[in-house]
């Protein structure tokens, strides 16, 4: 560990943090539907998708037709996607010839960038042609994640509304997003990235000779469009397999930096937006409060992790870091915090290859994503997810020292407990029972690359990522077989839909209720004691729940190591 390293972090801390606010200010006037300096220019758009669409957005829906009418939009973008992949052969913009892709892997990749998760089990600069890339795939990277904040959008009005049944328009609010916040920045950020060296292009591949004489084709196309909704709404798939740790996506310390705080900025915003439309800003910061300490932490140990190094290699005198897997570009520090971000947010870009890390290090991401990524978490996911922690914390705090279990002016009863411990529930019962399974079938033990601890590993955070939609990968496992794409799209859909219907579910009751004044029975949700309350709930659950399954893998694959034992 170095002192740069630890400054890297600190810069990327305070940073992130002095973002909250205006992020969260722009977020707000979306929330509330209020103008905004786009709207000069887009607001004919917006009106005129309306008119076509039929669409009131004024109209206000109850928890159950917006659930509806999201899923049904969903579906019919899946079934969308999956028509582009198979019919990738015949539709234009494919100069390379690339064939369509077969049904179980055009299922799964449709499945995985409807739900934001953009696992990816091919290489994409090998097997998808231009259109797919930017119809197929980048279309949902920004439908996928204006759904997230709008699923947040109608959690915040749950909160804040009183006596009422209706939690907003989710054609508006997915509208709304889509065109005042994630185009604006997008172009905004292409246009940099584009200046860093990032191709964007409709051709498709480049000629060079290398220093040897070596004559190589190098792939290119409409990259930097796809790298910024990619990061910016936290979907993670990269149009090359090496994602982000590729030059073509990543080019310059600089880029890496942005694309770090690209990931966390809407994320943080959230938690501000929160806390203003409940009426208390505090509110928001407690929750981003209690984010950092999470991510701070989890950073720390992988830090410490990967700069220790392997004690197998200093016994044979290869002293230094664990760089297996990292670009020198990075380093330790910006692959270690990289490496925390991607998996605190639902967001599954690399710029380091997981799988390399230590038994350790690899813990810590593998775990941020079964807690949820509510570490500032996914666009929308992590505060909607964090959310449902803060629910579960305020009637646990009630039980335990008699306070009336109210949170945010709002009484927390046992209809709001069932449905979020629901929803959290699905996370563990999806990735553990999947896990068991292909632990111990034929078709899941022949993806592993390594036996042992390490390949239990791989299958544990292949099914930690699928259902918590995240994308990243130990990458050593193989998984583009019929079981693997056929579990995998089950997990991500599960992962993602049926936690976002209790989300809303619990978002109806709570605008049903009447507002409770805080009084001195109220359990205090502001300060360090709550902030310390929900840390050490989202610990407790998440410890309980996968301890034992990490026991198994990369807790046993450290204790080998340290033993000097190989699998």
């Amino acid at each position: 560990m170095t002192a740069q390293g630890w400054t890297l972090i600190l810069v990327f801390t305070v940073l992130i943090v002095a973002l909250a606010k205006p992020m969260g200010m722009w977020l707000f006037a979306l929330y509330e539907g209020r103008r905004t300096p786009f709207h000069a220019v887009l607001g004919p758009v917006e009106r005129g998708f309306y008119k076509l669409a039929g669409i009131d957005p004024n109209a206000e829906q109850n928890w159950r037709r917006y659930a509806l009418h999201m899923l049904l939009f969903q579906l019919a973008a899946l079934l969308f996607t999956y028509a582009i992949l198979r019919l990738q052969g015949v539709l234009p913009m494919n100069p390379r010839g690339l064939a369509g892709i077969g049904a179980d892997g055009a299922m799964n990749t449709a499945i995985s960038f409807t739900t934001n998760t953009n696992w990816q089990w091919y290489s994409g600069e090998v097997a998808l042609s231009n259109l797919s890339q930017m119809v197929g795939l980048t279309i949902h990277n920004f439908l996928s994640a204006a759904t997230g904040i709008a699923i947040a959008f109608a959690m915040f009005r749950g909160f804040a509304r009183r006596q009422t049944s209706g939690i907003g328009n989710f054609w508006a609010d997915m509208t709304r997003v889509t065109l005042y916040l994630l185009l604006p920045l997008c172009l905004v950020y292409a246009i940099f990235l584009i200046a860093s060296g990032v191709p964007q292009t409709f051709a498709s591949l480049v000629d060079a000779t290398t220093l040897e004489g070596v004559k190589q084709h190098i792939v290119v196309g409409p990259v930097a469009s796809q790298e910024a909704i990619k990061m910016l709404g936290t979907n993670g798939g990269g149009f090359f397999n090496a994602n982000s740790a590729h030059p073509f996506e990543n080019p310059t310390a600089l880029t890496n930096l942005v694309q770090m705080l690209s990931i966390f900025s809407i994320g943080v915003g959230l938690s501000w937006c929160f806390g203003k439309a409940v009426g208390n800003p505090r509110q928001g910061w407690a929750i981003l409060g209690a984010m950092m300490v999470l991510f701070l932490a989890g950073v720390s140990i992988v830090y410490w992790q990967e700069a220790a190094g392997n004690p197998m290699l200093h016994q044979l005198g290869l002293p230094g870091g664990n760089m297996e897997g990292k670009e020198v570009r990075f380093g330790l520090a910006a692959s270690a915090l990289f490496s925390v971000i991607t998996t605190a947010a639902s967001c599954g870009a690399v710029n380091a290859m997981h799988d390399s890390f230590t038994a350790l290090g690899g813990l810590v991401p593998m775990f941020n994503i079964q807690l949820g990524e509510i570490v500032v978490g996914g666009v929308g996911a992590g505060i909607y997810g964090f959310l449902l922690f803060a629910v579960l914390a305020v009637f646990v705090a009630g039980l335990m020292v008699g306070r009336t279990p109210e949170y945010v002016g709002k009484k927390i009863e046992s209809r709001e407990v069932k449905l979020a411990v629901l929803a959290i529930a699905v996370l563990p019962l999806c990735i553990l029972g999947f896990t068991a399974l292909a632990s111990v079938l034929p078709q899941g033990l022949a993806g592993p690359l390594n036996k042992g601890p390490h390949g239990f590993s791989e299958i544990l955070y292949t099914f930690s990522s699928a259902t918590g939609n995240n994308g990243s990968a130990f990458a050593g496992i193989t998984s583009g077989t019929p079981f693997y794409n056929g579990l995998i799209g089950i997990a991500m859909w599960i992962g993602r839909f049926f936690m976002i219907v209790p989300v809303l579910a619990i978002a109806g009751s709570l605008a049903a209720k009447k507002y409770t004044p805080e009084t001195s029975g109220s359990f205090p949700t502001t300060g360090p004691l709550w902030v310390g309350l929900l840390v050490s709930i989202i610990l407790i659950v998440g410890g309980l729940t996968f301890l034992p399954s990490l026991a198994l893998g990369p807790i046993a694959d450290h204790l080998a190591m340290i033993h000097g034992q190989l699998f």
